[in-house]
């Protein structure tokens, strides 16, 4: 039998027709805004996710800050974002939101040193001191002393730090604002802060950039963008008294350091954890869903349940991000089936 069709002048044959019947319908999708911290990762599990299930996402990398703003005026299925929100940011919102930490990583102190490889070697107070316009020179004393048998030179120091909201910025902030009193009594933490000096930058891509571009320069960037871009980066002096090189193993020490305070709230910081592995500033970055009906919720939880899972959590090492303590996703998933129409079980 040879059944046609006919539309507009165009002729099928039954053969064509039930091919055209089973090509997949056109691809769902979600839309996300936020973190430019997770990015790297973020973007190939959605490609990932898409090859599995036919369901894109549409993710804007537009800061921490733009994520919290798109989430809050329901423009976006979940936000992103490297900051949890405050009592006074969940309150601004419409309904109830969850936390999903994702991944943990690195925020490291790249620099543009003539002659200087990755591994100089940094101290809390040379941070906060850099930062605040204290310490003004590379061959400044306080850095000679760490870096011993080192040739530094004569060279102003260009602190770079980001422009937009961002949750890099929480993570660093919160990081000074614990080891350095001086700077918690001025600055402080949050996504955005009155820096005292330096240049800035738009996005971790932002500031990688203008670190690459300027001599002397030293900027916040998450530890994938350091390593894809060849930018040197310090080790750093952690709680335990030892200089340590930011990598998976060490953010790893980090959450764990962290993990039964985090049992009790999944906000914590876990910067200047416990260990003496620990990377000092380190940072969980975390996914934002409103706890309430919505006809995407099946499609997000089902998401980001997927990227949960075991296979998922283990790609994360090859673009230097965390994966999860097997704790921190049995928190996740109770979290996700707690909103209405998720699709994880």
């Amino acid at each position: 039998m040879n059944l046609k069709g006919f539309h507009k002048g165009v002729m099928f044959t039954a053969a064509s027709l039930f091919a055209i019947m089973a090509v997949k319908a056109p691809a769902q999708t979600l839309q996300g805004a936020g973190a430019t911290f997770p990015y790297p990762i973020y973007k190939e599990w959605f490609d990932k996710f898409k090859a599995a299930t036919n369901i894109g996402v549409n993710y804007q990398s537009v800061g921490s800050g733009a994520g919290y703003n798109a989430l809050k005026a329901k423009t976006v299925d979940f936000g992103a974002s490297d900051a949890p929100l405050s009592v006074e940011e969940e309150r601004a919102m419409s309904a109830p939101v969850v936390h999903i930490p994702t991944v943990g990583g690195a925020v490291v102190l790249g620099y543009n040193i003539p002659g200087q490889a990755k591994g100089l070697r940094l101290t809390s107070d040379i941070i906060a001191g850099i930062f605040l316009g204290k310490i003004a020179k590379w061959n400044d004393p306080a850095i000679a002393k760490e870096n011993k048998g080192v040739r530094l030179p004569d060279l102003a120091i260009q602190s770079v730090h980001r422009t937009d909201g961002s949750g890099t910025t929480y993570i660093f902030t919160h990081y000074l604002k614990k080891v350095s009193a001086e700077w918690a009594g001025g600055p402080g933490a949050g996504k955005s802060v009155n820096w005292p000096v330096g240049l800035g930058g738009k996005g971790n891509a932002g500031v990688a950039g203008t670190i690459q571009r300027t001599l002397g320069a030293i900027g916040y960037i998450e530890l994938e963008y350091a390593v894809k871009q060849n930018i040197a980066y310090a080790t750093l002096k952690n709680r335990s008294g030892r200089f340590v090189e930011p990598s998976v193993e060490s953010v790893t020490v980090a959450i764990s350091g962290a993990l039964n305070e985090l049992k009790k709230d999944i906000k914590t910081p876990i910067v200047d954890s416990a260990g003496k592995g620990s990377y000092p500033i380190a940072g969980l970055t975390y996914i934002l869903v409103y706890r309430v009906p919505n006809a995407n919720n099946g499609n997000t939880t089902k998401l980001w349940g997927w990227a949960m899972e075991k296979a998922q959590q283990e790609s994360v090492k090859a673009l230097y991000y965390a994966p999860l303590p097997d704790k921190l996703v049995a928190v996740n998933n109770a979290t996700l089936k707690s909103i209405p129409g998720s699709s994880v079980r």
